[in-house]
């Protein structure tokens, strides 16, 4: 046997021998397999974890280490900064961010567990330094905890649940805390004694006649090794916004964006998954978002199509706002702001200057647009913020502003050309427990997976919030890890 893939695995019958055996195998080192790792060596397993790279990190790492966290009454950071978070709240807004095909079950069971998880996180030595920093931001430039991190105070959400900032931030000077977070998850795993291969890129996987996943083939100094999970396999290898061809299959959207957000990121876990049978669903779901909140006197412009229609209330989370812009027509969306609140966007944002005029008529005229589009769309809004509202898409009054003062300017975002990150949210279908169902909703003995290469909390890019993909690769890994080691 040569030809390995991960679209198909290996019959186990045909394995002429094991060079290793071990009670869970783990593939990827991000954190979904780093807290997989954890659980599943506390609860006795002898635990090998399996990373293509030279070391951990993954997609984890290029994070800001937010965690999205709530309810019970609220974390100590929240109940600090004057918040009371029921688990209600949590589950109806995990619910609402979900989209229409949220997983009930998993959010129930996040909801009830988050503050032991939170907890979880302080015991393995995240750290926390429990201050509040308000406002729209997108993480911390300096070591403070709490953000809002999410939609929790903006409509439709702030109508169905009591809003509360749920981000919470690694203790880390500046951004990208993600580092230092898989950091102290490497050390976790290497204490406890789990045997880590890097540089070890797993082929395919290998199954039984009866469709039990029994182990996998690993490529370690190039060559293929046979190794046997006695317990169970699982899979944290990220999503799959690195696969070209996968984007164009599932998500064809995507190819309008440049900016990827993941190291090995190539769909590897999931086709691994589908190939023995599992359901693999919301392929064509993804977050993206383009940094425009800063500075954050922005959220008090406008967004208008170019057929000058505004389109969602601004002081929604920037990645609600800028996956919305994808549901437009054209290429290119405006931000119509004053003299009053007009600053530089940040660089990395690619943002432009599209148009500048003494009048709003004047900016119409430059962006080329029919005659009393954008302008009349404007006076719609600027009548209804004089008087406090705003009945069209009900932006909160702290962020509502006349747009009177000028000059007046449209800065532009180009769908190809400004800075759109993103990553996919589909993946395989599992329950809680991290077990790997087929199109049937049966499970696929001895297959587990957790994190990016799966579809769980985070499932709905119209819905997304920061700190929801940690959350969900931390929590559910754990839960993953637990059940592998349980066999």
């Amino acid at each position: 046997m040569s030809d390995f893939t991960t679209a198909r695995p290996v019959a186990h019958d045909q394995v002429e021998r094991w060079d290793e055996e071990t009670d869970v195998a783990i593939v990827g080192f991000g954190a979904a397999g780093a807290c997989a790792a954890i659980e599943a060596a506390q609860a006795g397993a002898a635990v090998t974890l399996f990373e293509a790279a030279s070391g951990s990190g993954g997609a984890s790492a290029l994070s800001g280490g937010e965690i999205y966290l709530g309810g019970g009454g609220g974390t100590d950071a929240q109940r600090a900064a004057g918040f009371e978070d029921s688990t209600e709240a949590l589950e109806t807004y995990l619910t609402m961010a979900g989209g229409p095909d949220a997983d009930a079950a998993k959010i129930a069971l996040y909801a009830r567990e988050s503050l032991d998880h939170y907890q979880w996180l302080k015991d393995q030595g995240v750290p926390y330094k429990g201050t509040f920093l308000p406002g729209k931001i997108i993480e911390p430039a300096e070591d403070d905890t709490l953000i809002w991190s999410g939609s929790e105070a903006a409509w439709p959400f702030s109508d169905a649940a009591t809003p509360a900032p749920r981000g919470h931030t690694i203790q880390s000077m500046g951004w990208g805390g993600g580092r230092k977070l898989m950091d102290i998850f490497e050390a976790r795993v290497r204490a406890l004694g789990v045997d880590v291969r890097c540089d070890a890129r797993v082929l395919s996987l290998v199954a039984d006649g009866e469709g039990r996943v029994t182990g996998l083939i690993v490529r370690i100094d190039g060559q293929p090794r046979f190794a046997r999970a006695r317990k169970g396999v699982v899979l944290a290898t990220g999503g799959f916004c690195m696969n070209r061809d996968m984007l164009r299959r599932y998500a064809p959207q995507t190819q309008r964006l440049t900016d990827p957000i993941g190291e090995q990121d190539n769909g590897s876990g999931i086709l691994m998954g589908m190939g023995v049978g599992g359901d693999a669903i919301h392929m064509d779901e993804f977050f993206t978002t383009c940094p425009w909140i800063m500075p954050e006197s922005l959220v008090k412009g406008i967004f208008v199509n170019t057929h000058g229609q505004r389109f969602i209330n601004e002081d929604c989370y920037h990645g609600r706002v800028s996956r919305t812009m994808l549901d437009q027509p054209g290429e290119r969306v405006y931000l119509l702001v004053d003299n009053a609140i007009f600053g530089r966007p940040l660089d990395i944002a690619r943002i432009e200057v599209a148009a500048v005029g003494d009048s709003w008529e004047e900016v119409e005229r430059e962006l080329g647009m029919p005659q009393d589009t954008l302008a009349a769309t404007v006076r719609t809004f600027n009548r209804y913020a004089a008087e406090g509202h705003d009945p069209v898409f009900r932006k909160a009054p702290e962020w509502l502003k006349v747009l009177d003062e000028g000059p007046f300017a449209a800065l532009e975002l180009g769908i190809g050309s400004s800075f759109f990150s993103f990553f996919t949210l589909g993946g395989l279908n599992t329950r809680p427990s991290g077990e790997v169902l087929d199109r049937a909703g049966e499970v696929i003995p001895g297959l587990y997976a957790a994190g990016r290469a799966t579809s769980g909390l985070p499932r709905w890019g119209h819905g997304y919030s920061s700190g929801l993909s940690l959350a969900d690769c931390t929590f559910f890994g754990r839960m993953a890890g637990r059940s592998a080691a349980a066999g």
